[in-house]
Formats: structure tokens, sequence, C-alpha cells
């Protein structure tokens, strides 16, 4: 077996886990506050996150080189983290997905002011239809846009902030300091909010946050270690298999079916998505692949950024080959 077809399949596994994952998200959601399920995964990921904090002997304190690049990337965690949570609890499945695909498109375009990258037209082009497919999926005018629907939005937006601002100052910043300040601002933030919000728990609930926590880091380390075997050309795309997950478990689960709109739509934003990630396989450098080099996964506030992992001495982030560029 290829190292790329392995890392596939162990990328395959992972977004698997992750759409498992949200299937759980989805069923809480139905009882709880986004604000609840959140405040109690990042609780739960506390005990996983310490072992994982244990483990870096890179030397340094815990102030922030870049402190207000930290606080932008902070709130856009905790915007995204309550925004998607919410969205995967109040729309189909599907829906969810196709929003939150746009995630790329977005970094693309953040990626010219914060990291000075030139996005030439091929990708602009991908971009715009990408937002088309955005459009179809929504449907403004003909179908009822909810509260969901902006969150979902938001969560595409939020991540990609806090994405982008990863690939700006993760270079300079501590692993730890990446990971800390994120989660403890969804656990301070949540957790205030908690008095308002709060609904008593059954033992079999709390269960399924803990679930929740589990498979999300189990799915990060396998996602790492897809990155680590295979391209990333390769393996980036694998994240898109979640629209199949989430369309066999949504009419499994919830009797959700996928409408042409939505599936017309996900299939225009997953086709500019993957069109993105192979025009930026050829940039030579990092800062020229932003979207290609964000090792992220959206609405996951139970764990830390793969992107945070990845800048860690153990988890390399390999140079892609040089070549041409759109």
């Amino acid at each position: 077996m290829s190292s790329n077809v392995k890392g596939a399949l162990l990328a395959l596994v992972a977004f698997g886990l992750y759409s498992t994952h949200d299937v759980f998200i989805k069923i809480l959601g139905a009882t709880y506050s986004p604000i609840q399920i959140v405040f109690f995964s990042v609780l739960l990921s506390f005990p996983l996150a310490t072992l994982m904090l244990m483990r870096d002997a890179t030397p340094g304190t815990l102030v922030p080189v870049h402190p207000w690049w930290m606080a932008v990337r902070t709130v856009a965690a905790v915007i995204t983290g309550i925004s998607a949570f919410y969205a995967f609890s109040v729309l189909p499945l599907t829906q969810t997905y196709a929003i939150l695909f746009a995630t790329p498109l977005i970094i693309t375009v953040l990626s010219i002011p914060i990291l000075g990258e030139t996005v030439r037209l091929r990708r602009w082009m991908a971009v715009i239809v990408g937002l088309i497919g955005v459009m179809v999926v929504l449907r403004p005018g003909s179908t009822e846009l909810t509260l969901g629907h902006a969150a979902a939005i938001l969560a595409a937006f939020g991540g990609a902030f806090a994405s982008i601002v990863v690939r700006k100052i993760g270079a300079e910043e501590r692993t730890v300091v990446m990971l800390l300040y994120p989660m403890v601002a969804n656990f301070v933030v949540t957790g205030l909010a908690l008095a308002f919000v709060y609904k008593p728990m059954p033992i079999e609930h709390l269960g399924m946050l803990a679930v929740i926590s589990i498979m999300a880091w189990i799915a990060g380390r396998i996602i790492i270690s897809a990155y680590r075997t295979g391209e990333a050309a390769i393996v980036a795309p694998m994240q898109y298999s979640q629209i199949l997950w989430a369309t066999g478990f949504g009419l499994l689960f919830f009797g959700e079916t996928t409408d042409a709109y939505t599936a017309a739509g996900a299939t225009i934003i997953i086709a500019s998505g993957i069109y993105i990630v192979f025009r930026e396989s050829k940039g030579g450098t990092s800062k020229t692949t932003p979207v290609l080099r964000t090792r992220t996964r959206f609405a996951t506030p139970s764990m830390p950024r793969l992107s945070d992992m990845m800048r860690s001495g153990r988890y390399r982030d390999e140079p892609m080959s040089s070549g041409g560029r759109d």
C-alpha cells in the first residue's frame, strides 16, 4: 500500500469519527443549549489536553508573542465553537456541512490582507464558484433562512479567521499557547453563560459528552498521522467525505433527506474547495498555501486545532514540493 493511499484511508477514518462526533452533538442539541454542550465538552477535554501539554518540552512562557493576534484567534475560536454546535443542533447535517465547507474559500480570501498572499484569476474563480454553491444551498428568497443558517455561516467565517491566524503567527508561538488560550476562553465564556441555560444532565448524556471529547481527540491524532503519511494534496480533500456520512447519518437517525438544491450546492462547494487544494499543492512556500497548510477541523472546541498540534516539534509541517502557481 502506497503512503498516499494509507494517508487517505487514515483521513477517511478520522473524518468518519468526526462525523459520528457531530451526530452526538445533534442529539444533545435537541435538549441542551450549545453553550452547555461546549462547556462540558471542553471541561472533559482538559485531562486529555493536560497529557499533551505535559509532553511539550518547548522552552518559554505562556505569554503569547503576538497577544493581539492571539486575542483575535481566541475570539474567533469561541464564536466558531458555539455557532457550529448550534448549527449542527438545528439544521440538517448535510446543510450544515455544505455551509461549513466554505471555510477554505474564506481562508483563501483572508490570506490576501493577513498573509500578503497573491490570489490569481483561477483561484478567484474557484472562490466565486464556491460562494455560488453556498447560495444554491441557502436559496435566499425561496426558502426560510433561520438562525441556524446564520450560525453555520458565522462558524465558517470564525473557523477561517482562527485558521489563518495560525498561519500568520504559528511559527513563532508555542503549541501550548496556541492550545490553551482558546480552550480556557471557551471554558470561561460558556461557564459564565451556563447559569442562564443550564439543564440538569443524566449520566448517559454526560457519557455522550465524554464520548464527543474522546472521539475528537482520537480523530485528531489519526489525521495528524494521515498528514505525516501522505501528501497534503491527497489527504486534505478527504474531509469532504463527511458529506456522505452526514447523508447516511441524517437519514438513519433523524429522518433527514437531502434535497436537490443542497446536493447540487454541496457538489459545487466541494469541487471549488478541491480545486483550491490542488492549485495550492503546486505552490513552493508555506505562505502561498494557506488552505493546504491549515490543518484544521471546524466545530470542535473539545479538541485542540490540528494546526496547533502540527506546530509542535513532533508533528512537523513538511514543505510541499516546489512547482508552478496559478
